[in-house]
């Protein structure tokens, strides 16, 4: 695959960024909302798959077909801008301040959960055909992960919010590695793989995306899931989107601005003739 320097593409993410925040707000909740209904298609998808099978590697292996449609069709997801946009805010770009990248990420967030939660509306429908059955396997599944996924992190305490954060963080951290690796190539063939790589990764760990979860949840709830919405955000939701926010920032977009768009001077060493 054609590849791009690390000292171009570094510079590319802080442009990158910067767009961002320029977007209109139309533009910004229309792409967020996209690429949150396309995210949330493809897990119900993967777990299908998982579950027709009996193996959970042949879903995490069909996963990443959704990150990547959503990104080459330049939609948003949280877990991308929290990667991109503070690194133009760190550079110091006109007019991306504090603000106007926090009302990003509020933009982005809205259209993903409305994305997510669109589909999720319409996958209980016809799971149930019409809220007239129980849903079989695949909706039991789907609904059971909710309450694994709450209630399970609830019941030992703090070490279950810290469970929680952690597989946030290393979320973010594979999915921003697919992001910033997409922007590496520049075919269409070397964007697919650098980001199917690192996806599929996390689906197949248990790692948390804010994203998907906001597809899962409101699924398992509407299937009459044994947890509250209050449950949800206190013990996922929250956690989670804090986790892929230090995940991305921190081991990817961090290192890469601050070695690669920022490299110091090479040493100057002593030679002996």
């Amino acid at each position: 695959m054609a590849y791009i320097d690390p000292s171009e593409f570094a510079t590319k993410l802080v442009d990158s960024g910067e767009q961002k925040v320029y977007m209109s707000t139309k533009d910004t909740v229309i792409r967020a909302y996209m690429a949150g209904a396309i995210l949330a298609l493809a897990a119900v998808f993967a777990i299908t798959v998982a579950t027709k099978t009996g193996s959970g590697l042949i879903g995490a292996l069909l996963f990443p077909i959704g990150f990547i449609m959503l990104y080459l069709m330049k939609f948003d997801l949280l877990t991308g801008v929290f990667t991109l946009v503070p690194l133009a805010w760190i550079d110091k770009r006109p007019g991306v301040t504090f603000g106007q990248m926090m009302r990003n990420w509020g933009l982005v967030a809205l259209g993903n959960f409305l994305g997510a939660f669109t589909v999720a509306v319409m996958m209980a429908y016809i799971f149930t055909m019409g809220f007239n059955t129980d849903g079989g396997a695949i909706a039991a599944k789907v609904a059971g992960i909710g309450e694994a996924r709450t209630l399970g992190y609830a019941a030992p305490g703090g070490d279950g919010l810290i469970t929680v954060f952690i597989r946030g963080m290393l979320c973010n951290w594979m999915v921003s590695m697919g992001v910033v690796g997409a922007m590496i190539s520049t075919s269409v063939s070397g964007k697919w793989l650098a980001m199917w790589m690192p996806v599929m990764l996390f689906f197949f760990m248990g790692f948390e995306h804010s994203i998907v979860n906001m597809f899962l949840f409101p699924f398992s709830l509407i299937m009459g899931g044994e947890f509250t919405v209050a449950d949800y955000l206190l013990w996922n939701e929250l956690p989670v989107a804090l986790g892929n926010l230090v995940g991305g920032l921190v081991f990817v977009g961090l290192p890469i601005y601050f070695t690669h768009a920022k490299t110091s001077a090479a040493r100057k060493l002593k030679v002996k003739a």
